[in-house]
């Protein structure tokens, strides 16, 4: 990290043009954290990456200076959807700037190519996907012949960690991007993300071929949201029925929405929503793209009320008002999940950030991410989110993003600091050897362990456990992130399949002093009282 020492805000000779242009350009009064800064820094010319939490204020960092400059910045963004969401707010500010993608026609590549070269141009933002710099000759030469003019003053590199392998949306166009400062050296350039550790920004930096840098970090934080984990019903018609109520109740005429695993999960929701009366539109990657603009600016102009999505309804989304965002299945990613609730309150204004954590999500998820580098280790952080009851949701997410956080500071903005503290049920579980040659989904493993299913996986003399079946999905989670148990994966040419063996510290469990303590609620109802209980201590039988 380079530090770089700025001076008061009055000292620099592009002050008055960056205050006038604040005020009258995007009717703003006031810089938030960190953006004067790393202004001051760009302008300067200097090589910057900006890691600011989802809703900081990251796009007026470029967007600013590309007005309050000559020549034009370019932008790559590396999703339509996030390039849609800034054009439409620039043109409501009535500051010029475009996109080029493959569904652009001819006529207006020919127009953008003749204003990047024209020094008269009122073009100040140009909008490229990765894609296009790693493909487009014609693009690139453009570019060097800007560049020799004088007329390429920026590039902005958005969502930059999806440069590395290691980063959680990893784009392997993003790894051609070193080009652009090894042809373009003297252009200034901002790399900028919500979600980058710093092992993944040195990554980056690399990538890019960017020698020396200034990093500015904000804190995570994003006070006014307030984060809350749910057991998914497994009942689908009772799942949506949930979700209607909360809708139709805190939130009913409010903006939001739902993140879903796939697209027929979203589509499913949304027909489900609009019988349901809500007014509901479906966003994913197969839609065509004039479908997507359609449902993005009704969603913008309060035409629909929530956006049923999957994750190609992404980075960048920019709609101050949204009130809630609901996960239908938990995010693949610690870093997936704290970008997409981070759409929520970007007004400022208090918003929720609910989860509904189901444990077939798990093995849904691991078998799409068991190819990726980190992927599994990555989704098992965002299980054991999801599991913990106990500790404060931000204090959890600050630990993720190497961040000290003091719960005290979360003001009972999260459901773990609202509940009372839980007390901690001791098990012992008991290794029951069963030389089977069968493999065992989760599934499987539980019906067996419940006395159901096929009897010759069923372990004998040992008695079906008393806790609820979701207790024991959540014993088996546990079991999966302290390696007592791990996932293996079979193949076949439609899918990919996960299977339960035993995990490389399953052998503690043959030592009877050992104690696994995990946290659990057994909520059982006395019935005298009809009150609950609290937690229960139970012993319980294990078995592979």
């Amino acid at each position: 990290m380079y530090v770089y020492c700025l001076l008061p805000f009055t000292d620099f000779p592009w002050c008055e043009k960056i205050k006038a242009a604040l005020c009258n350009s995007f009717k703003l009064q006031k810089f938030r954290s960190l953006q004067l800064e790393t202004l001051n820094a760009t302008m300067a010319g200097k090589d910057i990456f900006l890691v600011m939490p989802t809703g900081g204020g990251k796009s007026l960092c470029y967007q600013l200076p590309a007005v309050c400059s000559e020549g034009f910045t370019l932008v790559i963004c590396p999703l339509i959807s996030l390039m849609e969401d800034q054009l439409m707010v620039l043109e409501q500010l009535g500051i010029s700037a475009t996109l080029l993608n493959a569904s652009s026609s001819k006529e207006h590549v020919k127009w953008v190519h003749t204003e990047m070269l024209d020094k008269n141009s009122q073009l100040k933002l140009i909008y490229v996907t990765p894609e296009k710099i790693a493909k487009s000759k014609m693009f690139m030469s453009k570019l060097e012949k800007a560049y020799q003019a004088g007329r390429l003053t920026r590039i902005a590199v958005d969502e930059v960690h999806c440069c590395s392998q290691w980063g959680h949306d990893f784009r392997p166009d993003y790894k051609s991007l070193g080009i652009l400062k090894r042809q373009f050296p003297n252009a200034p350039l901002i790399g900028l993300t919500a979600t980058a550790t710093s092992h993944v920004l040195k990554d980056a930096q690399k990538i890019l071929c960017v020698q020396k840098c200034i990093t500015f970090t904000a804190s995570f934080n994003r006070p006014n949201l307030y984060y809350e984990v749910r057991q998914k019903p497994s009942n689908s018609e009772d799942f949506i029925e949930d979700i209607v109520k909360i809708i139709n109740g805190r939130y009913k005429g409010l903006s939001g929405i739902i993140y879903c695993f796939s697209q027929k999960d979203s589509e499913h929701v949304t027909s489900s929503l609009r019988k349901l009366g809500i007014k509901a539109d479906a966003y994913h990657a197969n839609l065509e793209p004039k479908d997507k603009t359609k449902v993005h600016k009704g969603w913008a102009a309060n035409e629909i009320q929530v956006v049923v999505a999957t994750v190609a309804f992404g980075m960048g989304i920019d709609k101050p008002d949204v009130r809630f965002v609901i996960h239908h299945s938990m995010s693949k990613s610690m870093e997936n999940y704290y970008q997409e609730s981070g759409r929520a309150g970007r007004d400022d204004q208090k918003a929720d950030c609910i989860l509904y954590y189901g444990f077939g999500d798990i093995f849904r998820i691991s078998s799409m991410v068991v190819m990726e580098n980190v992927g599994q280790q990555k989704l098992y952080d965002m299980v054991s989110y999801c599991h913990n009851m106990n500790k404060c949701r931000r204090v959890l997410i600050a630990q993720h993003f190497d961040e000290v956080w003091d719960s005290a500071n979360c003001n009972k903005m999260c459901d773990n600091c609202c509940r009372e503290k839980l007390s901690f049920e001791r098990m012992d579980i008991l290794e029951q050897a069963d030389n089977m040659s069968e493999k065992l989904t989760p599934l499987k493993l539980i019906d067996a362990w419940l006395g159901k299913g096929v009897s010759k996986l069923r372990v004998a003399d040992v008695a079906p456990p008393v806790l609820p079946r979701d207790e024991l999905e959540r014993i088996i989670a546990h079991f999966i992130l302290q390696q007592y148990l791990k996932e293996d994966f079979s193949f076949t040419a439609f899918a990919t399949i996960s299977y339960l063996k035993i995990g490389p510290k399953a052998d503690l469990l043959k030592n009877e002093a050992h104690v696994i303590t995990m946290q659990g609620r057994s909520n059982k109802k006395s019935v005298d009282k009809g009150e609950e209980e609290g937690e229960k201590s139970s012993e319980l039988f294990f078995f592979f």
